[in-house]
Formats: structure tokens, C-alpha cells, sequence
């Protein structure tokens, strides 16, 4: 970490809890802020892309896949995209990187509206997913 990346970080936690007080709230951090504390950019890249408890997801990851790839042949790519997301989603959760990659990078095909940071850094922040999930799914 160079020098300067300190104080980055400590202007990007800074900004977090400034945020929250303008807004009048003494806001709790989520379990997912309170692991990625310090790396705005892993959080970034997961708020938006991992579930919390994927346990709850009724579809596996190649059931996902597949529906994406039915849609997209029909040309829905709103559903493809949704459904790229999920496998996205579980791929996180079971943890390969590779399949991060590609369903995301299809997502971000798809979509010329949405950015998906976890294209930047897919490896740390399914690293930190992991973490998550090992801490708060023990069940």
C-alpha cells in the first residue's frame, strides 16, 4: 500500500460516515461494510452483486445460467441480464473467480447503462465474499 492510499482510505471512510449523518440517521454498518471496512472499492464491488444468504436462492448456478442463455437467445436481455446476475451472484458465493468473470462480463454486455466493478477486481472481492459467508453462513 503506497503512502498516498492512506489517506484515500481514510477520505472514502470519512465521506461514508458523513453521508450518513447529513441524512439524519445513525445508521448501523452492515455486516458486509463492517467486513470490507476500509476498502470502499470491494464494497462497491460486492453491494451490488453478492447475495448475502444465497441459500435462499431457489435455482443453482447452471439452472441460472441456462435461463440466462435462453433469454439472450430470445433477445430479453433484461431477464438474460437478471438472470447472468444470479449466476454471477452464486458463482460468488461458491467462490470461482472464472465464472465471476464471465457471468458479470455478460452482464455488462448486456447492459449499457450498468458498471460492474467486480470486473476490476474479481479476485479480492470474491476473497472478501468468502470471508463474509464463512463468518455469517456457519449453517
Amino acid at each position: 500500500m503506497g503512502f498516498l492510499d492512506r489517506f484515500r482510505k481514510k477520505k472514502a471512510e470519512e465521506t461514508v460516515e458523513a453521508t450518513r449523518r447529513e441524512k439524519g440517521k445513525v445508521e448501523e454498518m452492515s455486516a458486509l461494510e463492517r467486513i470490507c471496512k476500509g476498502n470502499e472499492e470491494i464494497y462497491r464491488a460486492l453491494r451490488g452483486t453478492m447475495f448475502l444468504d444465497p441459500r435462499n436462492i431457489g435455482v443453482s448456478m447452471k439452472e441460472a445460467e441456462k435461463n440466462a442463455k435462453d433469454f439472450e437467445k430470445k433477445g430479453d436481455k433484461p431477464k438474460a441480464r437478471t438472470w447472468y446476475g444470479t449466476a454471477g451472484g452464486l458463482a460468488i458465493y461458491e467462490g470461482d473467480v472464472k465464472k465471476v468473470k464471465e457471468y458479470f462480463g455478460k452482464c455488462a454486455e448486456l447492459s449499457s447503462d450498468n458498471d460492474y466493478p467486480i470486473l476490476k477486481i474479481p479476485e479480492r472481492a470474491v476473497n472478501k465474499a468468502q470471508e463474509y459467508y464463512q463468518k455469517h453462513l456457519k449453517g
